[in-house]
């Protein structure tokens, strides 16, 4: 079992900054991913970031250049920094966490919500 504790969510005007924390515990392998996922009510939930223990980000198109993903792999934790934010960057803000390797589980934090007002 994994837990994930996110933080930092809220408001914020457009072109303003957030960062989302998320500390994971439990069962951690040491080659694992971790990232953020964003969901809009009545929509699915999509990537935003991803990155993998040696560092390895990926990022959705619509964040490229604005958001930065990072991890601190001694705390088990992931941050997503985000500058420039728009409007439509609101949503809830889910953190992902899952153990490399076959057979293995996804796991996810409560969600924090992201509010970006014009």
């Amino acid at each position: 079992q994994v837990q994930l504790v996110e933080s930092g969510g809220g408001l914020v005007q457009a072109g303003g900054s957030l960062r989302l924390s998320c500390a994971a515990s439990g069962t951690i392998f040491s080659s694992n991913l971790m990232g953020w996922y964003r969901q809009a009510p009545g929509k699915p939930r999509d990537l935003v970031a991803s990155i993998t223990t040696p560092g390895t980000t990926t990022y959705a198109d619509s964040v490229k250049g604005r958001f930065t993903i990072s991890r601190d792999n001694a705390k088990n934790t992931v941050y997503l920094q985000m500058n420039s934010l728009k409007p439509e960057d609101t949503e809830v803000y889910y953190c992902h966490f899952k153990n490399m390797g076959t057979g293995t589980t996804s796991y996810w934090g409560q969600g924090t919500q992201v509010t970006v007002s014009s």
